[in-house]
């Protein structure tokens, strides 16, 4: 493979990633094309399908950046871009593995046990094991230092109580990331005190509850913790420590083409179709910056560089445009719907749209976080 070398990492050149990028391409037109999924809106988030999950792992497309030692493929964080973009501009659905392959594997690798790894990552590179993540709670809403699930010492262990909300996947998924607080709240230093945990959630002790979206699909739940044992050995990290390690995954979630991608499908649909014209092209315009600046995060993170306010900035940029894009469809088919896949994206897109800016921390919430990282506040 060429490459080029930037300090001790070896990044793949432009001809390898395009022919990664033709690779994935083919294999899902052909996928769609064989009727193996229909194209839709936020497939990241709601679309589950564990067979296409397995189809991906087959081709090693999943833990792509996971060492070879616990069963990944040791490739770049470039390398899982074009792939991941890929998958969402087809609209695939991938939800099945998504958070596991974005945000449980590398948490893993920076702050897991090494028994850890290796009980958890093969697993998740093969899309055998499903992950959700356990941040927000009942009238906590962005505020993560409010957090009242608790953690109890016990022998051998920890009991945790406490009801996580807005879980993505949850009643599909083998573990989560738990953020519990395990020392009373200090106002003075209301992020101390906080201690992450594995919760695998066939637990004694674990309920799930369904929260339906308007249109009726099922993917937000809440998880009640009703003294839930969880040994010693599966504490991320040091108790104590949860809050940074929360703080340093947010990046992952954050910066990723989900973040700009959800409603790409419904944007091709516009251009197929001539709706909109300049204002149409503008948006594609919008699409393209973000996807350089959401390539160059991908790069921070290759490099191992704190790219939290870059992925901030994506997330902002890239949830309002997603956004943006609902509403000009919505405009634009009102008099005439069009046809029925067209219609079907419209509908998703508007049903979906309150979400866009709220997950992965309010917009709101993180341009008051860029403006400090500034020096503005």
């Amino acid at each position: 493979m060429a490459t080029t070398g930037v300090g001790t990492t070896l990044i793949p050149d432009s001809t390898t990633l395009s022919g990664l990028r033709a690779e994935v391409r083919a294999f899902l037109d052909e996928a769609i094309a064989t009727g193996r999924f229909v194209p839709g809106v936020d497939t990241w988030l709601g679309g589950y399908d564990p067979q296409l999950t397995a189809a991906l792992a087959e081709r090693g497309w999943l833990g792509m950046t996971i060492p070879v030692e616990y069963g990944g493929h040791g490739r770049t964080f470039m390398e899982r871009f074009v792939v991941t973009e890929e998958l969402l501009a087809a609209g695939a659905p991938v939800s099945a593995h998504w958070i596991a392959d974005r945000q449980a594997a590398p948490s893993l690798l920076q702050y897991g046990t090494e028994a850890q790894k290796q009980r958890y990552l093969p697993r998740i590179t093969r899309g055998e094991l499903f992950w959700a993540i356990g941040m927000s709670e009942p009238d906590s809403g962005s505020d993560l230092a409010s957090v009242r699930t608790r953690g109890e010492r016990v022998e051998g262990g920890w009991r945790i109580t406490g009801t996580k909300v807005w879980t993505s996947g949850a009643h599909h998924a083998h573990a989560f990331f738990a953020l519990v607080r395990t020392a009373p709240l200090d106002p003075e230093h209301r992020h101390a005190g906080l201690s992450r945990f594995i919760v695998e959630l066939d637990s004694p002790g674990v309920e799930i509850r369904p929260i339906l979206s308007m249109d009726g699909s099922h993917h937000f739940n809440e998880v009640h913790l009703d003294d839930v044992f969880v040994a010693d050995d599966l504490v991320v990290g040091a108790i104590g420590d949860g809050w940074a390690q929360v703080t340093s995954e947010l990046s992952y979630e954050r910066s990723g083409p989900e973040r700009f991608l959800s409603t790409y499908r419904l944007l091709a649909a516009l251009t197929e179709r001539g709706l909109g014209g300049a204002e149409t092209g503008a948006y594609v315009a919008r699409l393209t910056a973000l996807h350089h600046m959401s390539t160059a995060v991908a790069g921070g993170l290759q490099q191992h560089a704190d790219v939290s306010s870059a992925a901030a900035v994506v997330k902002v940029l890239g949830t309002a445009l997603e956004g943006d894009i609902a509403d000009l469809a919505d405009r634009l088919t009102e008099d005439d719907p069009g046809d029925g896949e067209l219609q079907d994206l419209v509908r998703r897109a508007v049903y979906h749209r309150p979400g866009f800016t709220l997950r992965g921390g309010t917009n709101e919430v993180l341009l008051g976080v860029i403006a400090r990282e500034l020096g503005l506040r």
